[in-house]
């Protein structure tokens, strides 16, 4: 059964004009529809699939930040969109480091034009060094990292090719670019690299769209907004609530191209990637073969955007005609996290995207002709989240059996909405859904550990290999709240194999490259990558279960160069650098 709900969650009552009346029917509507849905798919979710376990192991790791969202009586709506995260190795002792970013000070009100200052200790954003016993310890200060304004998203690259990670910052008013001076200290280069930007900056990717080696930077923004004292909600006491996006009007993406000397020019408007939106997440990955990285972002309420990467230096934006941009019902949806990967084993990328309850999240097949499919309802994702709310997500191999699987960060974005809809929450358990060899998906989280039966305001989501032991683990943020470090301790004898890919006419980071392997089970594709999720930047690491198989027969790797590099007869269960060979001369 396919399941369409009128109405999405943001304070729909009081802006559509409704009487109380008309609001209780409504929602009794709402309520009955959303219910019988989640009855009727049940069924499906009584599948045998192997549980994963992980376990919080964020105060005995010595991780101790909270994000401060400043909350208000005023409601601004940039407290409750939350901060990011990333997972990289900043100082290369092949040891996960963790960066989160931060929030500021919100005066009660708020002045049009302020920029939020980080006038505490508390408001910094943070840096935590893995030591060698695998706890960490808050180096921020020492590493120049403490920051500026209120923070939203983080991406992780290195822009100069120097060997090194480089963090770009995005915020509210002002975005941030610290270079790594490689010896555990970061500098400031915002304002000589060009990149500080305006407005509110969301989620943000490093991509070469142009192939020339060199990292480029596209930033999303979320909205024309300026601390509005905007009341939204019913008028009573503990009723105001956070306004509707489409109080807003749009405002445009933002892509600056590397010239390679320290610079970037923003050059949104020649490339064509300049349309106004209301943008929260970013993905990127070659979905048509053709050699260029594409760039998926996901919009709040309005249609999702696809920018197909015509490669002369242009963009082309197709949401609509390749059917990423509604629901199975022509619909738009509040879009905010995302994750563009293979996860059926065909060879093309797939997209998730999250969104607010009583909407399913929104998952697309790639079907290889330029088209994606809705099948949020026939892959079993609808009748699991349709009475949840999600952010940060991403598809990976939890228990290495080969197959991606799916984990999201989840809460609603109303603090309010159990006053509107007694049925639905603000603060929300984590989500874990295995993969059934591409067909559909399982939700296992309530045999997957504690954590699973926590509810939280979650935000941002990284994913890498912490300890090293071979399984993926799990970062996450939450709203105005502490963030939480969740080893991944799943049971299994499955094999895996981890690569690190080094990039020489290429970017270093290899972002962009496509990687396959073939093993006697069949093959597996990934796009190398730091972005998606929400706000937050993962593992630039690729890792593939391989099931039983102690070796892969072929890895193939197709870098941004053009360049194609084979290996052969692999061992399982290693982290193996590969570095791209110089090109052939012609």
């Amino acid at each position: 059964m396919k399941c369409v709900l009128p109405f999405a969650s943001w304070d729909k009552y009081s802006s559509l004009g409704m009487g109380k009346l008309q609001q209780g029917v409504v929602h009794a509507v709402c309520c009955a529809l959303a219910v019988l849905c989640v009855r009727q798919g049940s069924g499906a979710q009584t599948n045998a699939a192997p549980p994963g376990r992980f376990v919080d192991l964020t105060a005995k790791l010595g991780i101790h930040f909270k994000q401060e969202a400043s909350p208000t009586s005023r409601k601004y709506l940039l407290e409750t969109m939350g901060s990011g995260v990333a997972l990289f190795d900043y100082d290369n002792d092949g040891r996960l480091d963790i960066f989160f970013a931060n929030g500021a000070r919100l005066d009660d009100p708020t002045r049009k034009g302020t920029i939020p200052k980080k006038d505490n200790p508390k408001y910094w954003n943070c840096l935590y060094h893995q030591k060698t016993d695998g706890t960490f310890e808050d180096v921020t200060e020492k590493a120049g990292l403490t920051g500026f304004g209120y923070s939203t998203g983080v991406a992780v690259g290195d822009y100069d090719n120097d060997g090194y990670e480089d963090l770009f910052v995005a915020g509210y008013g002002r975005s941030t670019l610290y270079h790594n001076n490689g010896d555990g200290t970061f500098a400031d280069v915002t304002d000589s690299a060009g990149v500080a930007g305006s407005g509110w900056a969301t989620s943000a990717a490093w991509v070469d769209y142009d192939n020339d080696g060199r990292l480029d930077l596209v930033v999303a923004r979320y909205l024309q907004w300026d601390f509005d004292d905007i009341y939204c909600g019913e008028p009573r006491p503990g009723h105001r609530s956070y306004c509707h996006p489409d109080i807003f009007k749009p405002v445009s993406i933002l892509l600056y191209h590397n010239e390679g000397n320290g610079k970037f020019t923003e050059v949104s408007h020649q490339a064509g990637i300049d349309k106004p939106g209301k943008g929260l997440g970013i993905a990127i990955a070659d979905y048509d073969h053709d050699g260029w990285t594409d760039i998926l972002v996901t919009n709040d309420s309005i249609p999702e955007y696809l920018f197909h990467n015509r490669g002369n230096g242009r963009f082309e934006e197709v949401g609509i005609a390749s059917g990423l941009a509604l629901d199975g019902s022509g619909a738009t949806f509040a879009g905010m996290g995302v994750d563009f990967e293979d996860y059926n084993n065909d060879g093309w990328s797939d997209v998730i995207i999250t969104d607010l309850a009583n909407q399913g999240y929104a998952l697309y097949t790639n079907a290889g002709d330029g088209i994606f499919n809705y099948v949020t309802g026939a892959e079993g994702v609808g009748r699991m989240t349709l009475l949840h709310s999600g952010w940060g997500v991403r598809f990976f191999d939890y228990d290495n059996d080969g197959w991606k699987d799916l984990f999201v960060a989840q809460s609603h974005v109303m603090d309010t909405i159990e006053i509107q809809e007694p049925h639905l929450h603000y603060r929300e358990p984590p989500l874990l859904v295995h993969n059934q060899h591409g067909r559909t998906f399982v939700d296992v989280s309530p045999q997957s550990g504690e954590v699973f039966t926590q509810r939280w305001a979650a935000r941002g989501l990284a994913v890498g290999d912490i300890d090293n032991d071979g399984r993926l683990d799990v970062v996450i943020t939450s709203n105005d709240g502490q963030a939480w470090v969740l080893r991944n301790e799943t049971s299994t004898h499955n094999h895996w194999i981890t690569l690190k890919l080094v990039g020489v006419k290429s970017n270093r980071d290899g972002i962009g490259a496509q990687v396959e392997i073939v093993t006697d089970a069949g093959k597996q594709y990934v796009t190398v990558t730091t972005a998606s999720s929400y706000e937050s930047s993962s593992d630039p690491r690729v890792h593939f279960g391989l099931g039983n198989a102690e070796s892969v027969n072929l890895i193939r790797i197709r870098w941004p160069s053009g360049v194609i590099q084979t290996l052969n007869d692999v061992k399982a269960d290693q982290f193996l650098t590969v570095t791209e060979p110089a090109p052939t001369a012609k």
